[in-house]
Order: structure tokens, then sequence, then C-alpha cells
């Protein structure tokens, strides 16, 4: 008979690179994730030098003596889909990879049971029962791991509390204790080698609070703060956050759409505790199709509104539509696309920043429709992009309108649509759920005609007077700097366009090659670049 074998070492590393952090950073993230889904109020972290051991005690639910033999199972979990921040235990199971060995302990009632795994060649990772040490006092799970390398981070107890002021920032702030009331009754407590975390001192610079709505609701279903700065803020804390139950998924400016005029000098956090039935299943990001992506969709455009408010009263909006330089930059993008599909085949890292099939970039098929007040507003199940927002009303909020009054200063939006589709999540339903007599409203539906939506690099423009750079690559949004000599000097010329094809070039240059080849790059680059303005020839 024939056999089905798992190369489980390729199938854990295939589970790494789903992650966008280091595999120390992830494997601890998702330890702590899956300790909150099972109800714990304290996790303490251990990290010994001296025996290369990491451990990681909580007081949850614990595991009985079957879910524990179960835990080995690679794909297998007991959580459902839509609930809690952790992953299938894979902060464990990644544990395999840098481990001579891992060592569970869990307690639940009067059970107390442990084991002890390791992976032992890329198709087995053998498990046995050992008799417990005592990790766990009355409840919870314990997880112990024997790290192969001896200066692992994970022994770091420095890198092991920025982790998790960066991942669980929510948690640490007293001011979001309320709205994570109904997920967390008693407050975390985080403790490194007998250390408790305990919340960084506020920022200097300004702070605005902001809070997101639903009709009918006392409470507020988002809130969180912006904070501006007179000085550039730490590379970790630029731009705004976004979490679900206490943990962070995205940080940037890229993900929300919005760009203040200085991005650098400006950061924040908001807290969604709704939105975690909308994250993708390694939980690193937020579905953006089907009835849980228009959930997540709603929050980001009234996130957006909220945001967009704040930052024109500081005077830090940035237009986009009214940028006069935008003129010059959307002839290069369209250009680009050609350019950076051509270039990938010389230099397959440039793929990273282009989607390619058979016929050209990929279309976004978005349909409109019109809806007057009190029909039903359907979510349809279609593949959206970034910027395909459904539309909906975000209006201030009066004191009193909600029966809870509302802080002066305060960002704050209440969300209004029409009757969500019987497959929404309760959630979503409440979200989606809210007649508006006011005005007539265009959402995002199955009929009426077609608009592509592009995506790919973008080219936006900012002032930094104290960069010599000429253009930045920030994710897939290269930031033509204004405040350049070289840039004023193209602009009184009228060769803007020849400017930021340069300087895009000489952006992309980094990625797509090494420092010695750079010069090649930007010279094939300039070439295609050139030749895009010539037409092509119409085949027979």
């Amino acid at each position: 008979m024939g056999e089905t074998r798992v190369d489980l070492h390729h199938l854990l590393e295939d589970l790494r690179d789903a992650y966008p952090g280091s595999l120390e950073e992830t494997i601890l993230t998702e330890i702590v994730a899956n300790s909150l889904d099972s109800g714990a109020t304290s996790i303490a972290i251990q990290c010994d030098t001296a025996v290369a051991t990491f451990l990681a005690v909580d007081d949850g639910s614990g595991m009985q003596r079957r879910d524990l033999a179960r835990y080995h199972d690679i794909a297998s979990s007991s959580k459902t889909r839509g609930q809690g921040i952790g992953f299938a235990g894979v902060g464990i199971k990644l544990g395999l990879l840098l481990c001579d060995h891992v060592v569970t302990e869990s307690r639940r009632g009067k059970t107390h049971v442990a084991s002890r795994w390791h992976l032992a060649s890329r198709h087995k990772a053998p498990w046995r029962w050992e008799p417990p040490t005592g990790r766990v006092a009355r409840q919870g799970t314990a997880v112990e791991l024997k790290l192969t390398n001896p200066l692992s981070p994970l022994l770091d107890a420095g890198f092991v509390e920025g982790s998790l002021r960066r991942h669980f920032e929510a948690l640490l702030d007293p001011s979001f204790d309320e709205l994570l009331e109904s997920a967390y009754p008693h407050r975390v407590r985080f403790e490194v080698n007998g250390q408790p975390l305990r919340a960084e001192p506020a920022d200097a610079g300004l702070r605005a609070p902001i809070e997101v709505r639903l009709p009918r609701k006392r409470k507020a279903a988002a809130a969180g703060y912006l904070l501006r700065d007179v000085t550039p803020l730490p590379e970790d804390r630029r731009g705004l956050a976004i979490c679900t139950l206490g943990k962070t998924i995205k940080r940037g400016w890229d993900w929300l759409g919005v760009t203040p005029a200085t991005p650098d000098r400006i950061g924040g956090l908001i807290e969604v505790p709704a939105l975690a039935e909308c994250l993708t299943l390694n939980k690193a990001d937020f579905i953006r199709s089907g009835a849980r992506g228009a959930m997540y969709l709603m929050y980001r455009k009234a996130i957006q509104e909220s945001v967009v408010r704040q930052l024109t009263e500081w005077g830090d909006h940035r237009d986009p539509h009214a940028d006069t330089r935008r003129r010059a930059g959307r002839p290069v993008e369209r250009d680009l696309e050609r350019v950076l599909v051509d270039l990938a085949d010389e230099f397959p890292l440039l793929a990273t920043l282009v989607e390619r099939r058979e016929g050209g970039q990929r279309r976004l098929a978005i349909g409109s429709g019109s809806v007057q007040d009190g029909q039903a507003f359907v979510a349809r199940s279609v593949t959206m992009g970034i910027d395909a927002v459904p539309e909906f009303s975000a209006t201030p909020l009066a004191d009193g309108a909600t029966g809870a009054s509302v802080p002066a200063g305060v960002g704050a939006v209440t969300l209004d649509a029409t009757e969500a589709e019987p497959g929404l999540p309760e959630s979503a339903r409440e979200l989606a759920t809210a007649p508006d007599p006011r005005q007539t409203r265009t959402l995002l539906g199955a009929g009426g005609p077609r608009k592509p939506a592009r995506y790919g690099l973008q080219i936006q423009f900012h002032e930094q007077a104290d960069d010599p750079e000429l253009a930045r690559l920030v994710e897939s949004t290269v930031w033509v700097n204004e405040a350049h000599p070289a840039f004023r000097r193209a602009a009184a010329s009228r060769s803007e366009g020849y400017h930021v094809a340069l300087s895009v070039a000489m952006a992309l240059a980094p990625l797509a090659v090494e420092p010695h080849r750079e010069r090649s790059f930007i010279s094939s680059f300039l070439e295609l670049w050139g030749g895009s303005i010539v037409p092509a020839k119409t085949r027979r």
C-alpha cells in the first residue's frame, strides 16, 4: 500500500513565512494570544539564559487530557473560526523549529497533565506524556521552550518586554479597560522575569481621543487616540495602529488610505473588538471580501472620516486630490505598471510590488448601486481591494445623542447603513442595521456598471527638508520629497515627470538589486520608462 508522507519541517517553515515579523516575535505573540483566548488574567514569562529556557505561565482555563493530546496535531484546533486572536497554538508549534524540545503542562479542575514534544526529523515530531512538575499552581497552562541557540532573542527580557508593548499596547493602557471589559472582565497582568509590565508614561505632544459609535449603543464600538509631536516619533510609533481584543494587527498609514502632511510625527492606536471576527486565518491581517470583509471596510471608512477630521483640525490633513503634483504622478504610475512588469523578469524582487496574470495586471471589479431610505443593503461576496470602501454616513455625535456624554474634542462618529443580509455575523448585523432618513447613499452592490479599481505601487508627495533622499519606498508607496532642491528645480523647468521617474528608480533600486548593481538597474528602469511612450505595433 502507498503511504502519504508530510514534510513537517517544510510545513512549519511555510507557516512561519505567513507572518510579517521575525520567528521569535511570532512565537511570543502567538503564545500570549492563545493564553488570552483561554481567559487568562495573568501571564508570567521567565527568560533563563543559564539553561537557555523560555517559560510562559498563564492562569487560563487550561486543557483536559484529550485536548492536550489533540494539541500536538499540526492542523488541529478547538477554536471556532472568527473567534479569538490566537491561531491553533501555532506559537508553540513554530517553537519546534528553534527548540530541542517543548514541554507543555496544563491543569483544569482535577486534570493535571504534561507532555514533551520535539522535531525528530523532517517527517516526524513525536511526543510523550510525562509527570507534571508543578509549573501551574491552580489552573492554567505553562509552556517551556528549551532553545537550541543560547543567544536567541526569546532569552532577552528587553526583547520580550518590547514585543509585548508593541503587540499588546491596548492591554497595558488603562484607557482601554472599559472598551475591553466584555472580553477581559479582569485586567490582564503581564510579568517578565518577576517584574510587572506597566503602562508607559504619556507621550509628549498633542493627544486627541477618537471614538466610533454604533446607532442606539451607549458604549463606543471602537476607541483610541491620535498623537502628534513636534519631533519625529520613533519608527515603531509612527502611523495609526489598529488592534482587536488587545492585539495590534497593523500599523502605519497604508492600511487606512489616509496620509498626513507629516506622517513621521503622528501616531496613534485604535481598538475595535468586533474586528476579531474579520481576522484572516493566521490572525495577521483582515479579510477584505464577503460579509466579514464588508464589516472591516465599514469600520475602516468610519475611522478614516474621524482621523481626517482630527488631522484637519490640526492642519495636517493632506488631500491627495487637491495636490497639483498628482498631475505629474498619475502618468508615471500608469507607465510604472508596464515598466515594473517587464523589469520583474530580470529583477524578481520587484514582483512583490505588482501582481501579474495573463492579460495584464489584475483588476478588481466593483459594482455600484444606489439605495433609498429604508431599502436593504446587501453586502455581496465580491473581492474588494483596499480602496473599494462602501460609502456610508459618519456624523459627529452631539452631547447626549446616545444617552452618554461625549468629551469635548473627541472625534466621535456614528455608523449608519441599511438592513444587512442574513449571512452577516452578529456584530456586523448591528453595524450594518441603521435606517438613515437624511440622504440617499451609493453603496457597494451587485447591480450597475462595473468600475475597475487599480492597486499596486503608488506615488505620493511629502515635504522633508532635512531628508537628502529624492524619494523613499514605504511598503507599496514611493514618497517623493517635494522639499528637495532638485524637485524644485524640476518644477521650475516643468520636468517633474522625469524627476519623479528618476526618484522612483532610485527608491526601488535597493529593493531590486545589490548596492553594486543599482546603477545598471536605474539605467534599465529609465530605458523601459522612456520606451513606454512609444506606441506598440498592432498585431495582425
